[in-house]
């Protein structure tokens, strides 16, 4: 089998030994949508996270058999064209849950305890030139006993959950498909969440109902010094929105995810006037160690259900 990886770049350093028992391998670290066909015309099995394939290129290649996306969104395949030709089309799931709830509770620590402000200061060498041990000048929150709200109630929402209740904040939730009911948990609609909340954490998915959920209209419900975390989707929040709030309100936002990405030149979260009030990680809270090896034992494993069929 003639296996193609069109962007093994966006997995990282990894150990691709495993994939390359199945087939004759070749790898490229990132496919521009021109080179696609070119690398692809003989693949049997494609593999990609977010390079797109579309109908224009599917009907290009006769041999293709498989496509295994090594991601859990599939929105980067032409599922209907998939389908008509015949095409198996595979994804990965669960693989990531741990890391992504880890990396929410990283954000909100890391904001709750000021730790870029503590960090500057230190190595600026301003604590050298102190005539006291101690520099207390940056806020310093306590989790424990503080509200936190969840939107986007699914695995990651709920391991988030436990985490925070360990923690001793008090959690609440709202379900954006309203299917999740958790009764050890409270519900609250998505007003209350903002409103009564200290700390929010975006667990959703992208879909009409999700798109722009946090905008100017429900923004000014959250409370002065609040913590809003996304590492949903982009495009839950509007980032322009966004930008403007953070402008005039006293609160705090942590995001691992962006509408277009990677983070286009000149986007509004670049304004130096919101920089202390803005954590950004570049869409890595899926990608710890552990979470790649899993995603790329599971891509192995449908490769080789493909083939035993």
């Amino acid at each position: 089998m003639k296996i193609v990886i069109l962007d093994a770049d966006t997995l990282g350093e990894c150990d691709l030994s495993e994939i390359k028992t199945l087939g004759e391998v070749t790898s490229y670290g990132f496919s521009k949508k021109d080179e696609v066909l070119t690398r692809c015309k003989d693949a049997e099995i494609i593999l990609t996270n977010k390079v797109v394939l579309d109908e224009s290129i599917l009907s290009a290649l006769p041999s293709l058999k498989l496509i295994c996306i090594t991601a859990t969104g599939m929105n980067n395949v032409d599922l209907d064209c998939a389908a008509k030709r015949g095409i198996e089309v595979k994804n990965v799931a669960g693989y990531s849950t741990s890391d992504v709830a880890q990396h929410t509770m990283s954000m909100v620590l890391h904001l709750l305890a000021k730790l870029s402000y503590y960090d500057e200061y230190c190595k600026s060498g301003e604590w050298a030139k102190s005539p006291i041990f101690v520099h207390i000048n940056g806020g310093l929150k306590e989790l424990e006993n503080l509200q936190w709200g969840i939107i986007g109630f699914g695995s990651i929402g709920q391991r988030v959950a436990h985490l925070a209740q360990a923690f001793g904040a008090k959690v609440s939730y709202y379900s954006t498909s309203g299917k999740n009911t958790q009764s050890s948990f409270e519900h609250k609609e998505l007003d209350k969440i903002l409103s009564q909340s200290d700390i929010v954490s975006i667990h959703a998915p992208l879909n009409p109902s999700t798109k722009n959920l946090i905008n100017r209209t429900n923004l000014p419900l959250l409370k002065d010094g609040a913590i809003l975390i996304n590492v949903g989707r982009g495009g839950i929040v509007n980032e322009e929105d966004m930008t403007a709030f953070l402008k005039d309100k006293d609160m705090y936002f942590g995001t691992d995810v962006l509408e277009a990405e990677p983070m286009r030149a000149g986007h509004p979260f670049l304004d130096k006037s919101i920089a202390t009030k803005l954590l950004i990680t570049p869409h890595v809270a899926w990608a710890y160690d552990r979470a790649r090896e899993r995603l790329l034992a599971l891509t192995a494993k449908n490769i080789r259900d493909f083939l035993n069929k």
